[in-house]
């Protein structure tokens, strides 16, 4: 009992002590949500809106260049004249596209009329010409091989009277029957190759009409349009004439110098407008991105400015870069300035 008396009260002491000894658990402070920047930014490069490389349709010595680097220049303008006995200048090769219309034109007349006035065999009614080649081949075919038997005899004992057919001499009598529908078939197969011989002349007729309305129009396009400038430049191959109105950016001629056909000669850029062209956002980037998102750039050369934009089109080819699937963004510039210059180092940002 005594033993119980004195460990009693220590702990008693010690649990007073413990009691006295402790503290107020602290609040629990508020911490603020993060939130991820996930704004979008890409490097590209400056460049006109559209612009073209001209090439020489054919060789030749340059006899006149009327234009020079940075020259404004408007549609059909003439950039350079080649001296060539192969070439010919704009006058003149709408005058031999005249004569080639007028040429085509009677062509398909002619051809029109000789199908119009062919008179086709009832046997190839619902048949087109090649497929009433076809059947009747299959049906000469057929009437060769059933006459096959009876080529050992005369020819001549074939052509009989109507009274000898059904006379006393039956193998005879088959025989011409069978010589008979082998020339009614013979017949009908160079009628249908007539018929399909008329048919492609009046389709090639139809084609070579097409072709020279196409140069004709194209020749006469008084506003030289982009739609027709290649086809323009193959047929008046004397004269490099500009496509479409912009700036001449660079001109590799020299009058008096050979040149060669095909190789490019000069750039017409349009820089009414200006797009910058960016390769560096992954597959991760673009599928946030849609065309006519707006988007802010800032270029090196102006620092402090910053220009307005859009998504111009988002390619549906890819390319890689340092491992990196990644696809090319245009965006089409609002805002513009004097001191804008093809080439020039872009930031893009993506609203």
């Amino acid at each position: 009992m005594k033993i119980i008396k004195i460990i009693l009260p220590l702990i008693l002491t010690v649990s007073i002590m413990a009691c006295g000894s402790a503290t107020p658990t602290p609040e629990a402070t508020q911490i603020p949500t993060v939130v991820a920047d996930d704004t979008i930014i890409a490097e590209g490069q400056l460049e006109p809106i559209h612009y073209a490389q001209l090439s020489l349709n054919a060789n030749g010595l340059i006899s006149e260049i009327p234009v020079k680097e940075g020259d404004l220049v408007s549609a059909g303008d003439v950039i350079a004249a080649l001296e060539s006995t192969e070439a010919k200048s704009l006058d003149d090769a709408r005058a031999m596209a005249s004569r080639e219309l007028t040429q085509a034109y009677q062509e398909f007349r002619d051809a029109q009329s000789r199908l119009d006035d062919f008179d086709i065999p009832a046997q190839f009614t619902g048949m087109t010409p090649p497929e009433a080649v076809n059947a009747m081949l299959e049906k000469l075919n057929i009437a060769r091989a059933e006459f096959e038997p009876y080529r050992h005899l005369d020819i001549k004992k074939l052509v009989m009277s109507e009274e000898e057919e059904n006379g006393d001499r039956p193998v005879q009598g088959v025989a011409k029957i069978k010589k008979k529908a082998l020339d009614n078939a013979w017949a009908l197969y160079r009628v249908s190759i007539q018929w399909m011989e008329r048919e492609a002349n009046f389709q090639n007729a139809q084609v070579r009409l097409a072709n020279a309305q196409k140069d004709f129009a194209a020749l006469e396009d008084s506003a030289f349009s982009l739609d027709t400038a290649a086809l323009r430049a193959i047929l008046a191959s004397a004269e490099l004439r500009a496509p479409f109105s912009g700036v001449v950016t660079d001109l590799n001629l020299k009058v008096g110098e050979f040149a060669s056909t095909g190789s490019p000669v000069a750039t017409i850029a349009d820089t009414s407008k200006w797009v910058v062209k960016t390769n560096d956002l992954t597959e991760i980037d673009v599928v946030n991105l849609e065309e006519g998102q707006f988007v802010t750039v800032k270029l090196d050369a102006l620092p402090g400015r910053e220009f307005k934009g859009n998504v111009l089109s988002i390619s549906q080819n890819f390319g890689e870069n340092q491992g990196d699937v990644v696809y090319e963004v245009t965006l089409l510039l609002t805002d513009i300035d004097p001191a804008m210059r093809w080439g020039m180092t872009a930031v893009v940002t993506f609203e």
